[in-house]
């Protein structure tokens, strides 16, 4: 599925570009705002995650203060996760200046 929105303010016009999830709860939170797939405690900052994953043109864009951005190893590289909370990351990946396999997980 591919998401594309493009935005106007009175400064600026942009694309947002979402690819692909794997997470269908957090698929579903993005499109209509339903917590029923995801920690609910965690939506707020999801949203802001998701809002400038939709917005970021490379994995770096998400290297935030707060988010622990960082890049994974092994079965797992070429991904790179953000923290959410205590061991919840959102993971991702990028195929040109889209995200996509955009994931939710506890990490342990």
């Amino acid at each position: 599925m591919i998401f594309h929105l493009t935005r106007v303010t009175p400064w600026v016009t942009f694309t947002i570009m979402i690819r692909s999830f794997k997470h269908k709860g957090l698929e579903e939170y993005f499109y209509s705002g339903s917590k029923k797939g995801i920690q609910p405690t965690h939506a707020k900052k999801l949203g802001r995650i998701l809002d400038r994953l939709a917005t970021s043109k490379k994995p770096t864009d998400m290297n935030l203060p707060g988010y622990g951005f960082h890049g994974l190893q092994g079965e797992l590289d070429g991904y790179y996760a953000v923290s959410v909370s205590g061991n919840w990351r959102v993971l991702f990946t990028f195929d040109g200046e889209n995200a996509v396999d955009v994931n939710y997980i506890d990490y342990h």
